[in-house]
Order: structure tokens, then C-alpha cells, then sequence
């Protein structure tokens, strides 16, 4: 399951296909006046504010736990039988906070679940375009209204940045602005990195998935401005929530689905 600002997308075993719906509690409502959430840490100047009336995600942190709830009751409920317990593996941020992992896994108790583990939507992206985990990988994920540069260092997250922007501030925003945070992110991951994890992550090219990956505005100009091969996740808007669906099949016999975090992972 990957719980977006914009959209909510999930893969069930009887299904056998990712679903996907929009982040809204109320459809109906969404253009209607509301209050507007102050920006928080990472969101991009210009970028415009976001009404908290009908999205109960906003730029990755759950900020409305029944409005998740009500997303998650119409996604999934019908289609799962009454007396199912459910085992969810739940894709985050890779920056979550231990709170906004806590909201999301309270907002998935309405479907009675056996047992939700999270894992970092980056982790997520490389599981669904089968990379090499046992060597370092960087991961750039462009969604919506929240951008992510991660590394991996044997599967786990060594090193992340954000940004609260994405393609849904596209209007308000230029796509060369999403390209330079990137860049910026990049930039100070390398530097953060001390030489280490980078050299090898950048040789074999930079993993980029999101809707953003869909944008040829962004990634002609992101390809133009990086030093290191461009690798688009095929359907890179889906790519976390297939990404999880590989790591619930591993998941279902692995010890670890007694705690919270998927096998590999790291919590924190």
C-alpha cells in the first residue's frame, strides 16, 4: 500500500492489480475554500499552500487519521472478505518520523489488519525495478507534492533528503525548480557521504520513479543536469506499491511480520 498526498494506490493478493484512487475524503469538496496548512520543513518556497479540507495526506505526513481511514474503508473494505486479517506492508518516506508512522498505521486498523509493517518508499522503488540491493543505489522519487533523494546502502537507508515540492505544484512552480532541488539534494548528499557510498551508487545511474518520471519536462532537464545515467522505473508512478507488494510476498514468511518493519529495513 502506498499512502500518497495525491493518490492512494494498493495490490491485494485476491486482485492481483494495483488500485488507485485519489486522496480525498471528500471529491466533492476539494476545490471549496479551506484552511490552509502553514508549510512545513522542506516545503519549497512559491510553492503554494495546501488546504487541509479533503486531503488528509499532505506532502507525505498523514495529517487527518479518519479522513486516511475513510480513503482506505473505500479502497479496500468491499474487497476483502469479512472476516480477513490482512497482512499490509505500508511504503513511508523515507524521512517519516516514528509519529507520522504511527498515524498511518492507525488510519490502516480500519481494514482489522493482522499485522502492518512499513518500509521506505525508496526500498519500495528498487524492489519493484529489481536492483542489485547489495550494492549502494540512488533513488530519486518525484511524486505529487513531495520529492526524495535517498541512498541505500544494502537495502537500508544510508542517507535522504526532501523537499515539498512535486508535479501537483507544476503551474505554481517551474519544472526547472523541481530539477535545481534535486540537484541541491544531490549535491549535498555527496557531500555528506564523504565519497564513500556515491562514487559507486552514481556509476551505475540514478533510479528515478515517481509521477514525476512521467514529466519529459523534468526528466530531459534532470538527465541534462545530472553527471551519472538516468534509469526510469518502467510505470514509475506505481513503482513503490509494486515494490511492496514484492516485499508482502516476502513478508508472509518471514519472522519479522511480528513487528513493524518490513525485512531489510531500518526503522528510525
Amino acid at each position: 500500500m502506498d499512502l500518497g498526498s495525491a493518490r492512494t494506490r494498493a495490490w491485494t493478493a485476491g486482485h492481483g492489480a494495483v488500485l488507485d484512487v485519489p486522496t480525498v475524503t471528500h471529491p466533492d469538496r476539494n476545490t471549496g475554500p479551506g484552511p490552509a496548512l502553514a508549510p512545513g520543513p522542506g516545503d519549497a518556497p512559491g510553492a503554494g499552500p495546501a488546504r487541509r479540507g479533503g486531503r488528509p495526506v499532505h506532502r507525505g505526513a498523514v495529517v487527518d487519521e479518519a479522513g486516511c481511514a475513510h480513503v482506505l474503508r473505500g479502497l479496500l473494505a468491499h474487497r476483502l472478505p469479512r472476516t480477513a486479517r490482512p497482512l499490509v506492508v505500508l511504503t513511508t518516506p523515507a524521512l517519516a518520523s516514528p509519529a507520522h508512522r504511527a498515524a498511518a498505521r492507525s488510519a490502516v486498523e480500519v481494514l482489522r489488519p493482522r499485522n502492518v509493517l512499513t518500509v521506505p518508499a525508496a526500498r519500495a522503488v528498487a524492489v519493484a525495478a529489481r536492483a542489485d540491493l547489495s550494492r549502494p543505489l540512488l533513488v530519486v522519487d518525484i511524486g505529487a507534492h513531495l520529492t526524495e533523494v535517498v541512498l541505500l546502502d544494502d537495502g537500508a537507508v544510508a542517507d535522504a533528503r526532501r523537499v515539498g515540492l512535486g508535479t501537483g505544484d507544476l503551474g505554481v512552480a517551474a519544472p526547472e525548480d523541481i530539477v535545481d532541488a534535486v540537484t541541491r539534494m544531490m549535491t549535498a548528499t555527496i557531500r555528506q557521504d564523504g565519497a564513500s557510498l556515491m562514487p559507486g551508487a552514481l556509476a551505475r545511474g540514478v533510479l528515478l520513479a515517481g509521477g514525476g518520471a512521467l514529466r519529459p519536462e523534468i526528466t530531459y532537464r534532470l538527465a541534462a543536469r545530472l553527471h551519472a545515467p538516468l534509469d526510469v522505473v518502467p510505470a514509475p508512478h506505481t513503482a513503490a506499491v509494486r515494490g511492496a507488494a514484492r516485499l508482502l510476498e516476502a513478508a508472509r514468511l518471514h519472522p519479522s511480520t511480528r513487528g513493524h518493519d518490513a525485512p531489510g529495513t531500518r526503522s528510525g
